[in-house]
């Protein structure tokens, strides 16, 4: 079976989408909002207007940053078994970096995050197979905003051996972050040979680089960390009322995030973060799971990989507040299209309706529905062997496979054998066990890992180091 390639654009419509980035970036340009950056992009030949900041680029040194950009790296966790591949063809499933509020699964009400959910969710997302990138889900209260990012940092390197994230805000926190991967990784150069961290810039639509973003984005290249770049821009809110026009938009922000990265540190390589979502216009809400989502997200993983990036995409998310239809089918619907069409990276999982929240049980469910995915997207070969003509022959008419050697063989990699969150059961022997829903299952899954699963600790001495650095930004900070 070949490899299913979704995509929404013809050859044709992906050059007039770029073509339309170009236009916007050289005639229009983009506000940065950061002096040093604006010294830089005049130096390198961009047309800067340092007093309306307004920065205009040429296709040329828009094409020679992409060409010069990296684009594929790997992102380690302080197990360096357990790793993240971006642009090496692995899908990648990020839990939530950090939602303010948490919804509470015994109850189902909506609250602020405390410290002990974010634990769990580290834990959780340790144990959790088809979570690649762990992150902190949860932006706790306890904690001041000032350091809160150092506090997390630290948490998580101490909580999983997976790679990890968390929001980033500023360039002050950010040396901190850094502080704590490079005790973990070993020191500076360890850190630089197998990069922990990845600065996440997210563009301000329409057509602005923040400062503080930038802060951060200066601190992780100077560390030789990599990057995301990825604006939300919203459909007839921060965006044109056309998808089209959308994904110009989009994608000049995130060329021109690429151009500043290649102008600070040559050959970083990066992530293209085609994260659009339309704004409801009966609501004014931005929406997570319209048919609208899929569509753009499959467009930005075809014009990602028109420039060679790994993709990273918004899908597999919904605006339901509860597990149900709804979100079973925006979740599944836009997953599985984003995965068909080839995107790198899938996020963010755990979060409850439009960040309104995060959740350990669709948490979990976001795991179960990656592993789903996983099986569609391995499709099936088609050999001598799997077309099986001599074990039909042989077992002929009104004949059984069960105990056929080729059916032993074979069961376990090519039918997906579901957990036990999911039923296949009689109706009777799902009646016996008590009539549970897949939301019951999950709530029990969720238990089950909190009450067994052991996380190897961090070593004694490096805890200790991560904790000073806490301290230390707690009261410079704090």
């Amino acid at each position: 079976m070949a490899h299913v390639d979704v995509g929404v654009l013809s050859d044709k419509e992906i050059q007039a989408i770029h073509d339309a980035t170009l236009s916007i970036l050289r005639d229009t340009g983009i506000i940065i909002h950061h002096d040093e950056v604006l010294k830089l992009l005049d130096e390198a030949g961009a047309q800067v207007n340092h007093q309306t900041r307004i920065v205009r680029l040429s296709e040329k040194i828009i094409m020679d940053c992409i060409e010069g950009a990296g684009k594929r790296y790997i992102l380690h966790g302080r197990d360096h078994n357990l790793s993240a591949r971006l642009g090496y063809g692995d899908p990648v499933l990020m839990s939530s970096p950090g939602q303010f509020g948490w919804v509470d699964d015994a109850t189902g009400q909506l609250r602020r995050a405390t410290v002990q959910n974010t634990r769990d969710a580290i834990r959780l997302g340790d144990a959790l197979k088809n979570i690649t990138i762990v992150g902190a889900m949860a932006q706790p209260a306890e904690v001041p905003e000032s350091y809160r990012d150092v506090f997390l940092t630290a948490e998580l390197v101490k909580g999983t051996g997976k790679p990890t994230r968390t929001w980033v805000y500023d360039g002050k926190t950010a040396r901190s972050v850094l502080d704590i991967y490079r005790t973990v990784a070993g020191g500076d150069a360890a850190l630089r040979k197998h990069p922990m961290a990845e600065a996440f810039l997210e563009p301000i639509s329409p057509l602005q680089l923040p400062e503080k973003g930038l802060d951060v984005l200066i601190e992780f290249v100077k560390a030789g960390q990599p990057v995301s770049i990825g604006p939300m821009a919203m459909t007839s809110g921060t965006a044109p009322g056309t998808l089209a026009g959308t994904l110009a938009q989009e994608n000049a922000e995130i060329l021109a995030g690429i151009v500043v990265t290649q102008v600070l540190a040559p050959g970083t390589p990066v992530t293209y973060g085609g994260i659009p979502h339309i704004m409801d216009p009966q609501t004014s809400i931005c929406s997570f799971g319209s048919p609208e989502q899929a569509l753009m997200a499959v467009a930005m993983v075809q014009m990602g990989r028109f420039y060679g990036f790994p993709v990273y995409i918004n899908v597999g998310l919904t605006d339901a507040k509860v597990l149900d239809v709804q979100a079973g089918i925006e979740k599944g619907t836009t997953m599985i299209l984003g995965a068909l069409a080839g995107a790198d990276t899938f996020g963010h999982a755990g979060i409850c309706g439009a960040d309104h929240g995060a959740s350990l049980v669709w948490l979990t469910l976001d795991n179960e529905l990656m592993q789903y995915v996983k099986r569609i997207v391995r499709g099936f070969e088609v050999t001598d062997d799997t077309l099986a003509i001599d074990v039909v022959n042989a077992v002929g008419p009104r004949g059984g496979y069960l105990a056929e050697d080729h059916t032993v063989r074979h069961f376990r990699n090519e039918l997906w054998l579901p957990g036990s969150v999911w039923t296949r059961d009689t109706w009777e022997l799902w009646s016996d066990k008590g009539r549970q829903s897949m939301a019951d299952q999950l709530q029990n899954e969720v238990e089950h890992i909190l009450a067994a699963h052991h996380v190897p600790p961090l070593e004694k001495r490096l805890a200790k180091e991560v904790d000073l650095i806490v301290e230390c930004a707690r009261h410079e900070l704090g």
